[in-house]
């Protein structure tokens, strides 16, 4: 596959499998597009490695379960086949790790959840919410979504997610990070608009360091009031390559709840002021004990909004202790 895309020039889109020392067979995904220069000849190549084996295996589990339940149980004439639908061809939206490493004092509680659209919604466009914890004791937190049909744009945000933890380790800072994702975005072949909220934070000073890419704001609740982080709003991700997006910096204290949400979440207020809402929310919030009880919270308050797509949420807690970590 590497071959083909530096000599021919061809996207990469695979699978193979790996056999571990212990004989576990892991299946990794692979998708990689060239960088080609003026004269149209290959100057490099970026791809993305994904392990997928769980979703292999849940696939399978699927598909064994449905076969079993056409050969077992009789179908009347004319209904339809377990799962038949066009949206079991939409493959689910990507999500991280809600249990970073770090614990003690400042250390994050974290919860999110992912609000369908009533009725399905349009299956139009993907998102992904994510958390990471970095070698330098840091965690990423990070949140966006990409335009397109469902299912190429929830490949897309699986790419976006591998390249967004892949630089992050690498120690690439947010504002950075915006920039080369956009310059990931103009690369491929298939060109595609999204909105990225990336952001760092270090436990040992509070800080948490952020910037956007045509995306809501991160919202800070204290003692019981919200408002919205001062930041520069940045270019959508596709339509200015080589945009610069300014980072922020936000010294936390002990208590402080932060919420990330994407757009969709409250549909009858665009991007900029859909924060009204949620905003509404403080004196509630400030008695949530822990951060799956705040995304409860959210979810209960906007679960059945009018949304003509689905909308994710994402909630962090500054500790004042140990952090007991959450299923």
């Amino acid at each position: 596959m590497v071959t083909d895309c530096l000599i021919d020039a061809k996207p990469i889109d695979g699978e193979f499998r790996v056999v571990r020392p212990g004989g576990e067979v892991r299946t990794v995904h692979m998708r990689g597009e060239p960088v080609l220069d003026p004269d149209g000849a290959t100057a490099s190549m970026w791809a993305v490695l994904r392990d997928v084996s769980a979703v292999r295996r849940h696939r399978r589990a699927v598909s064994e379960t449905r076969d079993s339940l056409r050969r077992d149980r009789p179908r009347a004439h004319g209904a339809p086949e377990p799962g038949a639908g066009a949206g079991d061809a939409v493959p689910p939206p990507w999500r991280g790790s809600l249990r970073p490493a770090h614990a003690g004092p400042g250390a994050l509680d974290l919860a999110a959840c992912r609000l369908r659209a009533p009725g399905g919604g349009a299956r139009m466009g993907g998102d992904w919410y994510d958390t990471l914890e970095l070698a330098d004791g840091t965690t990423l937190l990070s949140l966006g979504a990409l335009t397109g049909h469902a299912t190429a744009a929830a490949s897309g945000c699986a790419t976006l997610l591998g390249a967004v933890r892949g630089m992050a380790m690498a120690g690439t800072r947010p504002g950075q990070l915006l920039s080369l994702l956009d310059q990931l975005l103009d690369a491929t072949v298939r060109p595609a608009l999204g909105s990225a909220l990336c952001c760092h934070y270090r436990p040992q000073s509070r800080t948490l360091t952020w910037a956007r890419a045509g995306h809501p704001a991160p919202l800070l609740f204290r003692q019981g009031t919200g408002r919205r982080l001062d930041g520069p709003p940045g270019a959508l991700l596709g339509t200015a390559p080589g945009a610069v997006h300014p980072q922020t910096e936000e010294t936390l204290q002990v208590g402080d709840l932060i919420v990330l949400h994407s757009g969709t979440l409250v549909p009858e207020h665009g991007a900029a002021d859909g924060a009204g809402p949620l905003l509404g929310l403080g004196p509630r919030l400030a008695g949530a004990a822990r951060a799956q009880d705040a995304i409860r919270l959210v979810a209960e308050e906007f679960g059945a909004g009018g949304r003509a797509d689905d909308a994710c949420v994402l909630v962090a807690r500054v500790t004042h202790q140990d952090r007991t970590r959450h299923s």
